[in-house]
């Protein structure tokens, strides 16, 4: 009776003292803060596109046994999980929270009540997103002006509303990333929607207004409404509107905050729609060319591969983040810089 009383004691004992251990060893990498980022370039996790069906925080377990060196994550998820808790797995993990969506509503979208409301909450977004190190956000630039409003009346709405964003944002050091839409389907109302989905029925119903989907003309539309408002740049949106590596060269470093990548075969502009994406290496995207040029002006930041569509479908969600990074640190050292 004595010996099994002296083992459950001595079980309960070291339970106890594990117990202790991994507590003052999370308490220790809290401590730590946010991890930094990686230098250079860095392969970014984006779990809709390469690990897909996965929740978080697996996702950011799977992308650091895959060997990636930060993660695209989900808002919620980490918002739930809280600074502490997401500034302890980043450290534990070895990778950084490389960027999000700007958690919805689109504050572009909607009327003057619908902004004010949304801006209520956007210093708390940005407040968070500094200390868990993010500091990025990104929000998808529509392609056509909503409801056939002029182009002019449209860019005086979005960059008056960018620049009120920018002013809250700067407080806490954050950015704001705007990914432009390249492929005609968005300019062609009612020609779908991102990633591929059926467009509204009724879209069709007033001719089109475009607006902003180049790489030359989101970089005018950041440079009107404020320093800290960037792009997201996109390989396939950048191909399918028809950009140049000069268009690349000509940005500043600073105004890129970050990189989707993937690759396209040869088709009809008309016939493009956005989930008929390719691996990064499989396709006719000047890959190569767009790296250099982004090397050159001295870029830094997160690359993610982003294939949207079928091509990846009958993959299971490990092997899909394999093959992304494999295919994306492959162009990149094609590129020469990796």
């Amino acid at each position: 009776m004595n010996e099994r009383v002296h083992r459950r004691e001595f079980l309960g004992r070291a339970a106890l003292g594990l117990a202790a251990l991994t507590a003052a060893r999370q308490g220790a990498l809290i401590a730590q803060g946010p991890p930094p980022q990686p230098p250079g370039m860095f392969p970014s996790l984006a779990p809709w596109a390469t690990a897909r069906g996965v929740g978080w925080p697996e996702q950011a377990h799977l992308a650091a046994r895959i060997g990636y060196k930060g993660i695209d994550f989900p808002w919620d998820g980490v918002k739930k999980l809280g600074v502490d808790g997401t500034n302890a797995l980043m450290r534990e993990l070895g990778i950084v929270p490389t960027i999000c969506n700007l958690p919805a509503p689109n504050p572009l979208n909607g009327d003057d009540t619908a902004f004010k409301a949304r801006m209520a909450t956007m210093a708390d977004d940005a407040a968070f997103s500094a200390a868990i190190g993010s500091r990025r956000f990104q929000l998808v630039l529509g392609a056509t002006t909503p409801g056939g409003i002029s182009k002019d009346d449209r860019w005086k709405v979005v960059t008056g509303r960018l620049a009120a964003i920018s002013e809250v944002f700067a407080k806490h050091d954050v950015r704001l990333s705007l990914e432009f839409l390249g492929p005609l389907q968005f300019r062609m109302g009612g020609g779908g929607r991102r990633g591929g989905g059926p467009g509204d029925p009724g879209a069709a119903a007033a001719p089109p207004v475009p607006f902003v989907w180049t790489l030359a003309e989101t970089l005018k539309l950041c440079e009107a409404s404020g320093p800290n408002i960037g792009i997201t740049l996109d390989a396939w949106h950048w191909h399918h509107s028809e950009g140049t590596i000069a268009d690349i060269l000509a940005t500043p470093a600073d105004r890129i905050v970050h990189v989707h990548v993937s690759d396209a075969r040869e088709m009809p502009p008309a016939e493009v729609r956005d989930n008929m994406r390719l691996l990064p290496g499989e396709g006719v995207i000047d890959l190569v060319g767009f790296f250099q040029a982004l090397q050159k002006i001295g870029w830094r930041g997160g690359i993610a591969c982003e294939t949207i569509g079928p091509r990846l479908d009958d993959v299971p969600p490990e092997e899909q983040a394999r093959l992304g990074l494999d295919a994306t640190m492959a162009v990149l050292k094609r590129a020469g810089v990796a």
